[in-house]
């Protein structure tokens, strides 16, 4: 007999995401300005020691002339579209579990950030947006003199 280690804690964390999924597209999509998408890619977004503003996205399987980044009133848009293999018909499929399709993630830019200067770098399946904060917004120091 076979001892079978049981996490109740996973089955929960199952059951969560199920339920983020399924309330998904109304609740915590906020950031999406333009309406629900069939899937989205996840998002990491990190300030950095140089101080610039940082969005890492996963979206595997495109070409960088299938993505397209645009900044436009204050607004990051990240949209492209992940097709199915052209050379696998739906009937060979026995498993699916990648999301294909449309997608559309918005982000509300920082006064901080110069958007006349976003750059962007898709890498081994990762799209890295690069936002630099403004000089001005960058903090300095200030020499101070002292009076004899």
């Amino acid at each position: 007999m076979a001892i079978v280690r049981v996490d109740p804690f996973r089955e929960f964390a199952t059951l969560q995401d199920r339920v983020n999924r399924l309330f998904g597209n109304v609740y915590l999509r906020d950031e999406d300005v333009n309406g629900p998408s069939p899937w989205t890619p996840p998002v990491d977004i990190y300030e950095t020691d140089g101080r610039d503003l940082i969005i890492k996205a996963e979206i595997p399987d495109l070409t960088k002339e299938a993505i397209e980044v645009t900044v436009a009133n204050d607004t990051l848009t990240l949209r492209g579209e992940r097709k199915r293999p052209a050379d696998v018909k739906d009937e060979q499929f026995r498993r699916v579990e990648r999301q294909y399709g449309t997608f559309s993630r918005s982000f509300s830019l920082p006064t901080t950030v110069d958007a006349t200067k976003v750059s962007a770098d898709y890498k081994n399946g990762v799209l890295t947006v690069k936002l630099p904060f403004r000089e001005d917004a960058k903090p300095r120091t200030v020499t101070v003199n002292i009076a004899a």
